[in-house]
């Protein structure tokens, strides 16, 4: 049996979401968790088209025995009109039998978000990618006011997630505030993640 971990998982086509994704990464091990980085491969309309076994640089392709071993879950993926990205839909739509048997049932889960401009459907993103998470039967765990960068914020970061504004090319990294809200979300899903009591599976 592996040692228990938070996976953060998520797509990135720019890269902005990988940063949030490391953030995020860092404050779940300095609450005492292992973070696990995952991503998810893109898919084509083109039938025929598949991606490498493994990715050619970046994190790994999650596997579903992953998901279901987790102890925690971060979830994130640029904004698709205002919903998550069809690679991570689709990653997630393949968790039926995980679903069926309970996996992650129990089990806290957070979700973050990039955007090309500040209006650009974060919340709504967010808020899409909760839906499959509470079906699984998670504890969805968002960012509180006591965050102070969320009263400062001029870019990303709600209290459904944490978020980044990356501009219109795609370029910039995240601000302090930003960098500080998707710390402060990954330490507190590493700290629920620890004194949380795993639900065996199919229990």
């Amino acid at each position: 049996m592996s040692a228990p971990y938070v996976l953060v998982l998520y797509y990135s086509r720019t890269g902005s979401i990988a940063n949030l994704a490391r953030d995020i990464a860092w404050g779940v091990e300095k609450a005492g968790m292992s973070a696990r980085l995952r991503t998810v491969a893109p898919v084509s309309t083109v039938t025929e088209a598949t991606a490498p076994a493994v990715p050619d640089e970046g994190a790994p392709y999650c596997t579903l025995d992953e998901l279901a071993g987790c102890s925690a879950l971060a979830l994130g993926s640029p904004t698709r009109f205002g919903n998550m990205a069809a690679p991570l839909k689709y990653f997630i739509d393949q968790s039926s039998e995980q679903w069926m048997q309970g996996s992650l049932i129990g089990k806290p889960a957070a979700v973050f978000t990039s955007t090309s401009s500040l209006h650009g459907g974060q919340e709504s993103t967010l808020l899409s990618m909760m839906l499959p998470l509470l079906h699984h039967g998670m504890l969805i765990t968002g960012i509180p006011y006591s965050e102070r960068a969320l009263l400062d914020t001029r870019g990303g970061g709600s209290p459904y997630g944490a978020s980044h504004m990356a501009g219109t090319d795609n370029v910039t990294t995240p601000d302090d505030h930003e960098r500080r809200l998707a710390r402060a979300l990954g330490e507190r899903l590493g700290q629920l993640a620890r004194v949380l009591p795993a639900r065996p599976s199919g229990a």
